[in-house]
């Protein structure tokens, strides 16, 4: 459930491209020029990135204006994407955890300031660490999903208890209030504290409070259940291998940080709700979209669930979700009441990223974070020893963590090897990326060929093991 935004994109073909199919929902009122650019700008990353399917959703002015999926949701047999279909949105969910904490706050059930110990007394420095630090990423318990990859011990089911007994009980990553870190155990914590606070479970009060009074009525909480057949299929790939079904967590891991499911009709109805400010009262809105400060006063570029920046002068809340299978993103222009929606069901891509980026200008019209040289070329030659032995078919297992050699089994070793071996020698392997995430060390790297580019992303444990080593498409 990362929010993935470090991944680079690059090139893939995909040999079956289904063609665009109109929704039932609404009528596209985009005008015949803009809406060709907007589907040769998705359809040439699709190509670009070889995911399987896109579903978009676009405002302007306040109203959706462009609804339109491309693409097979499933490949075989192939059945092509529909914007009825949901899709998994992965950490997009947060921002509604986080607007429904402020719904409570508006009934005077609780405030922003609360202690978490007030609600769940047995976490770590529990009185120590606040609701807003939960929402805003500052609260420093450690996070219990950083890979984009699922682990053989999330395809079991859980519950919300046991991911706070764990990951909430183990040391803080940081004193509260004085770093910013991406914690999916933030919401999980967030979510309980919803629920104890309203008397309900977190999605039934997310149904009367946010859904119903919206009219988005395709939503679906995928931590109770996996998507219908009716659906899109997710799909995760070796290196550059096939295409192929993604695991599925187990049910209860997405509690509250990535529980749901929508087409992109409804997720841009709440957007709408967003830049109208329709549905929170104005301070919450105003403590939403703000950027939370450290102690030091430095700035964090996330508000409470979302991520707030600017973009020529303008505001922009936004966010990315990631679940196994599937990539969202959602970006919004409150000023120009202006909203880009796009749903993918792939993983670990930056697809999604990729095509909001490229239909901002269309929409709008109406370094490794300091590390020493030697460090980065250390990382930078342990990660490309790794890549060339992969291309052989030959693995160094005593660098990786017992998770992560479970993920390499026979069949991802001759996915990696019949891929990239082609591919011959980067011309270059280049740190991208670096920041810490759930106690280890996340790093991406670019590696180009003649052809080609590719991302290479890595998690290393304080022991100097590999808890993630993906190899991905880039994008431009």
């Amino acid at each position: 459930m990362r929010s993935a935004t470090v991944l680079l994109a690059a090139g893939f073909l995909l040999p079956f491209i289904a063609p665009p199919t109109l929704p039932a929902q609404t009528t596209n009122i985009l005008d015949t020029v803009k809406a060709t650019r907007v589907d040769e700008a998705v359809e040439k990353v699709i190509a670009e990135t070889g995911i399987p399917s896109a579903s978009i959703a676009l405002v302007e002015h306040g109203q959706i204006v462009y609804l339109r999926a491309y693409g097979p949701a499933r490949l075989a047999p192939p059945m092509p994407a529909t914007t009825e279909m949901q899709y998994s949105i992965g950490s997009v969910s947060k921002q509604f955890t986080a607007a429904l904490i402020l719904m409570l706050v508006e009934d005077g059930k609780m405030t922003l300031d609360d202690p978490v110990g007030k609600y769940l007394p047995h976490l770590t420095r529990a009185n120590d660490v606040t609701v807003r630090e939960l929402l805003s990423m500052t609260a420093g318990y450690q996070d219990f999903w950083p890979e984009d990859y699922v682990m053989t011990s999330m395809m079991a089911p859980t519950m919300a208890q046991h991911i706070l007994d764990v990951w909430g009980g183990k040391p803080l990553d940081f004193d509260p209030g004085t770093q910013w870190q991406y914690s999916n155990t933030n919401y999980v914590i967030a979510g309980r504290i919803a629920e104890i606070v309203g008397g309900k479970p977190l999605v039934e009060q997310l149904h009367d409070r946010i859904f119903e009074p919206l009219h988005m009525t395709g939503v679906r909480d995928q931590d109770a259940s996996h998507l219908p057949p009716s659906d899109p299929t997710g799909y995760y790939q070796h290196a550059l291998g096939p295409l192929r079904p993604a695991p599925l967590e187990g049910t209860g891991w997405m509690f509250a940080a990535g529980e749901l499911a929508m087409s992109p009709h409804d997720l841009a109805l709440w957007n709408i709700s967003m830049m109208n400010r329709a549905l929170l009262k104005a301070a919450s809105y105003d403590a939403m979209f703000t950027d939370v400060k450290l102690r030091n006063g430095k700035p964090t570029g996330y508000g409470l669930g979302v991520q707030v920046g600017e973009r020529d002068g303008q505001p922009v809340i936004s966010h990315s979700g990631e679940v196994s299978g599937f990539v969202s993103q959602n970006t919004v222009y409150p000023e120009s009441k202006a909203a880009i929606t796009v749903l993918t069901n792939i993983d670990a891509s930056s697809a999604a990223a990729t095509i909001a980026r490229s239909l901002a200008p269309l929409v709008l019209s109406a370094g490794a974070n300091g590390a020493s040289t030697g460090e980065v070329q250390a990382a930078e030659a342990r990660a490309l020893k790794i890549f060339i032995g992969l291309q052989n078919g030959e693995l160094d297992r005593s660098q990786l963590t017992k998770l992560c050699n479970d993920y390499f089994t026979s069949e991802a070793i001759q996915d990696f090897a019949s891929s990239l071996k082609p591919l011959g020698t980067p011309r270059s392997f280049t740190q991208v990326a670096k920041e810490p995430r759930g106690g280890m060390i996340f790093r991406a790297f670019r590696a180009e060929f003649p052809t080609r580019l590719l991302t290479v992303t890595t998690y290393e444990e304080p022991d100097g093991k590999l808890e993630q080593y993906l190899v991905l498409p880039a994008g431009n």
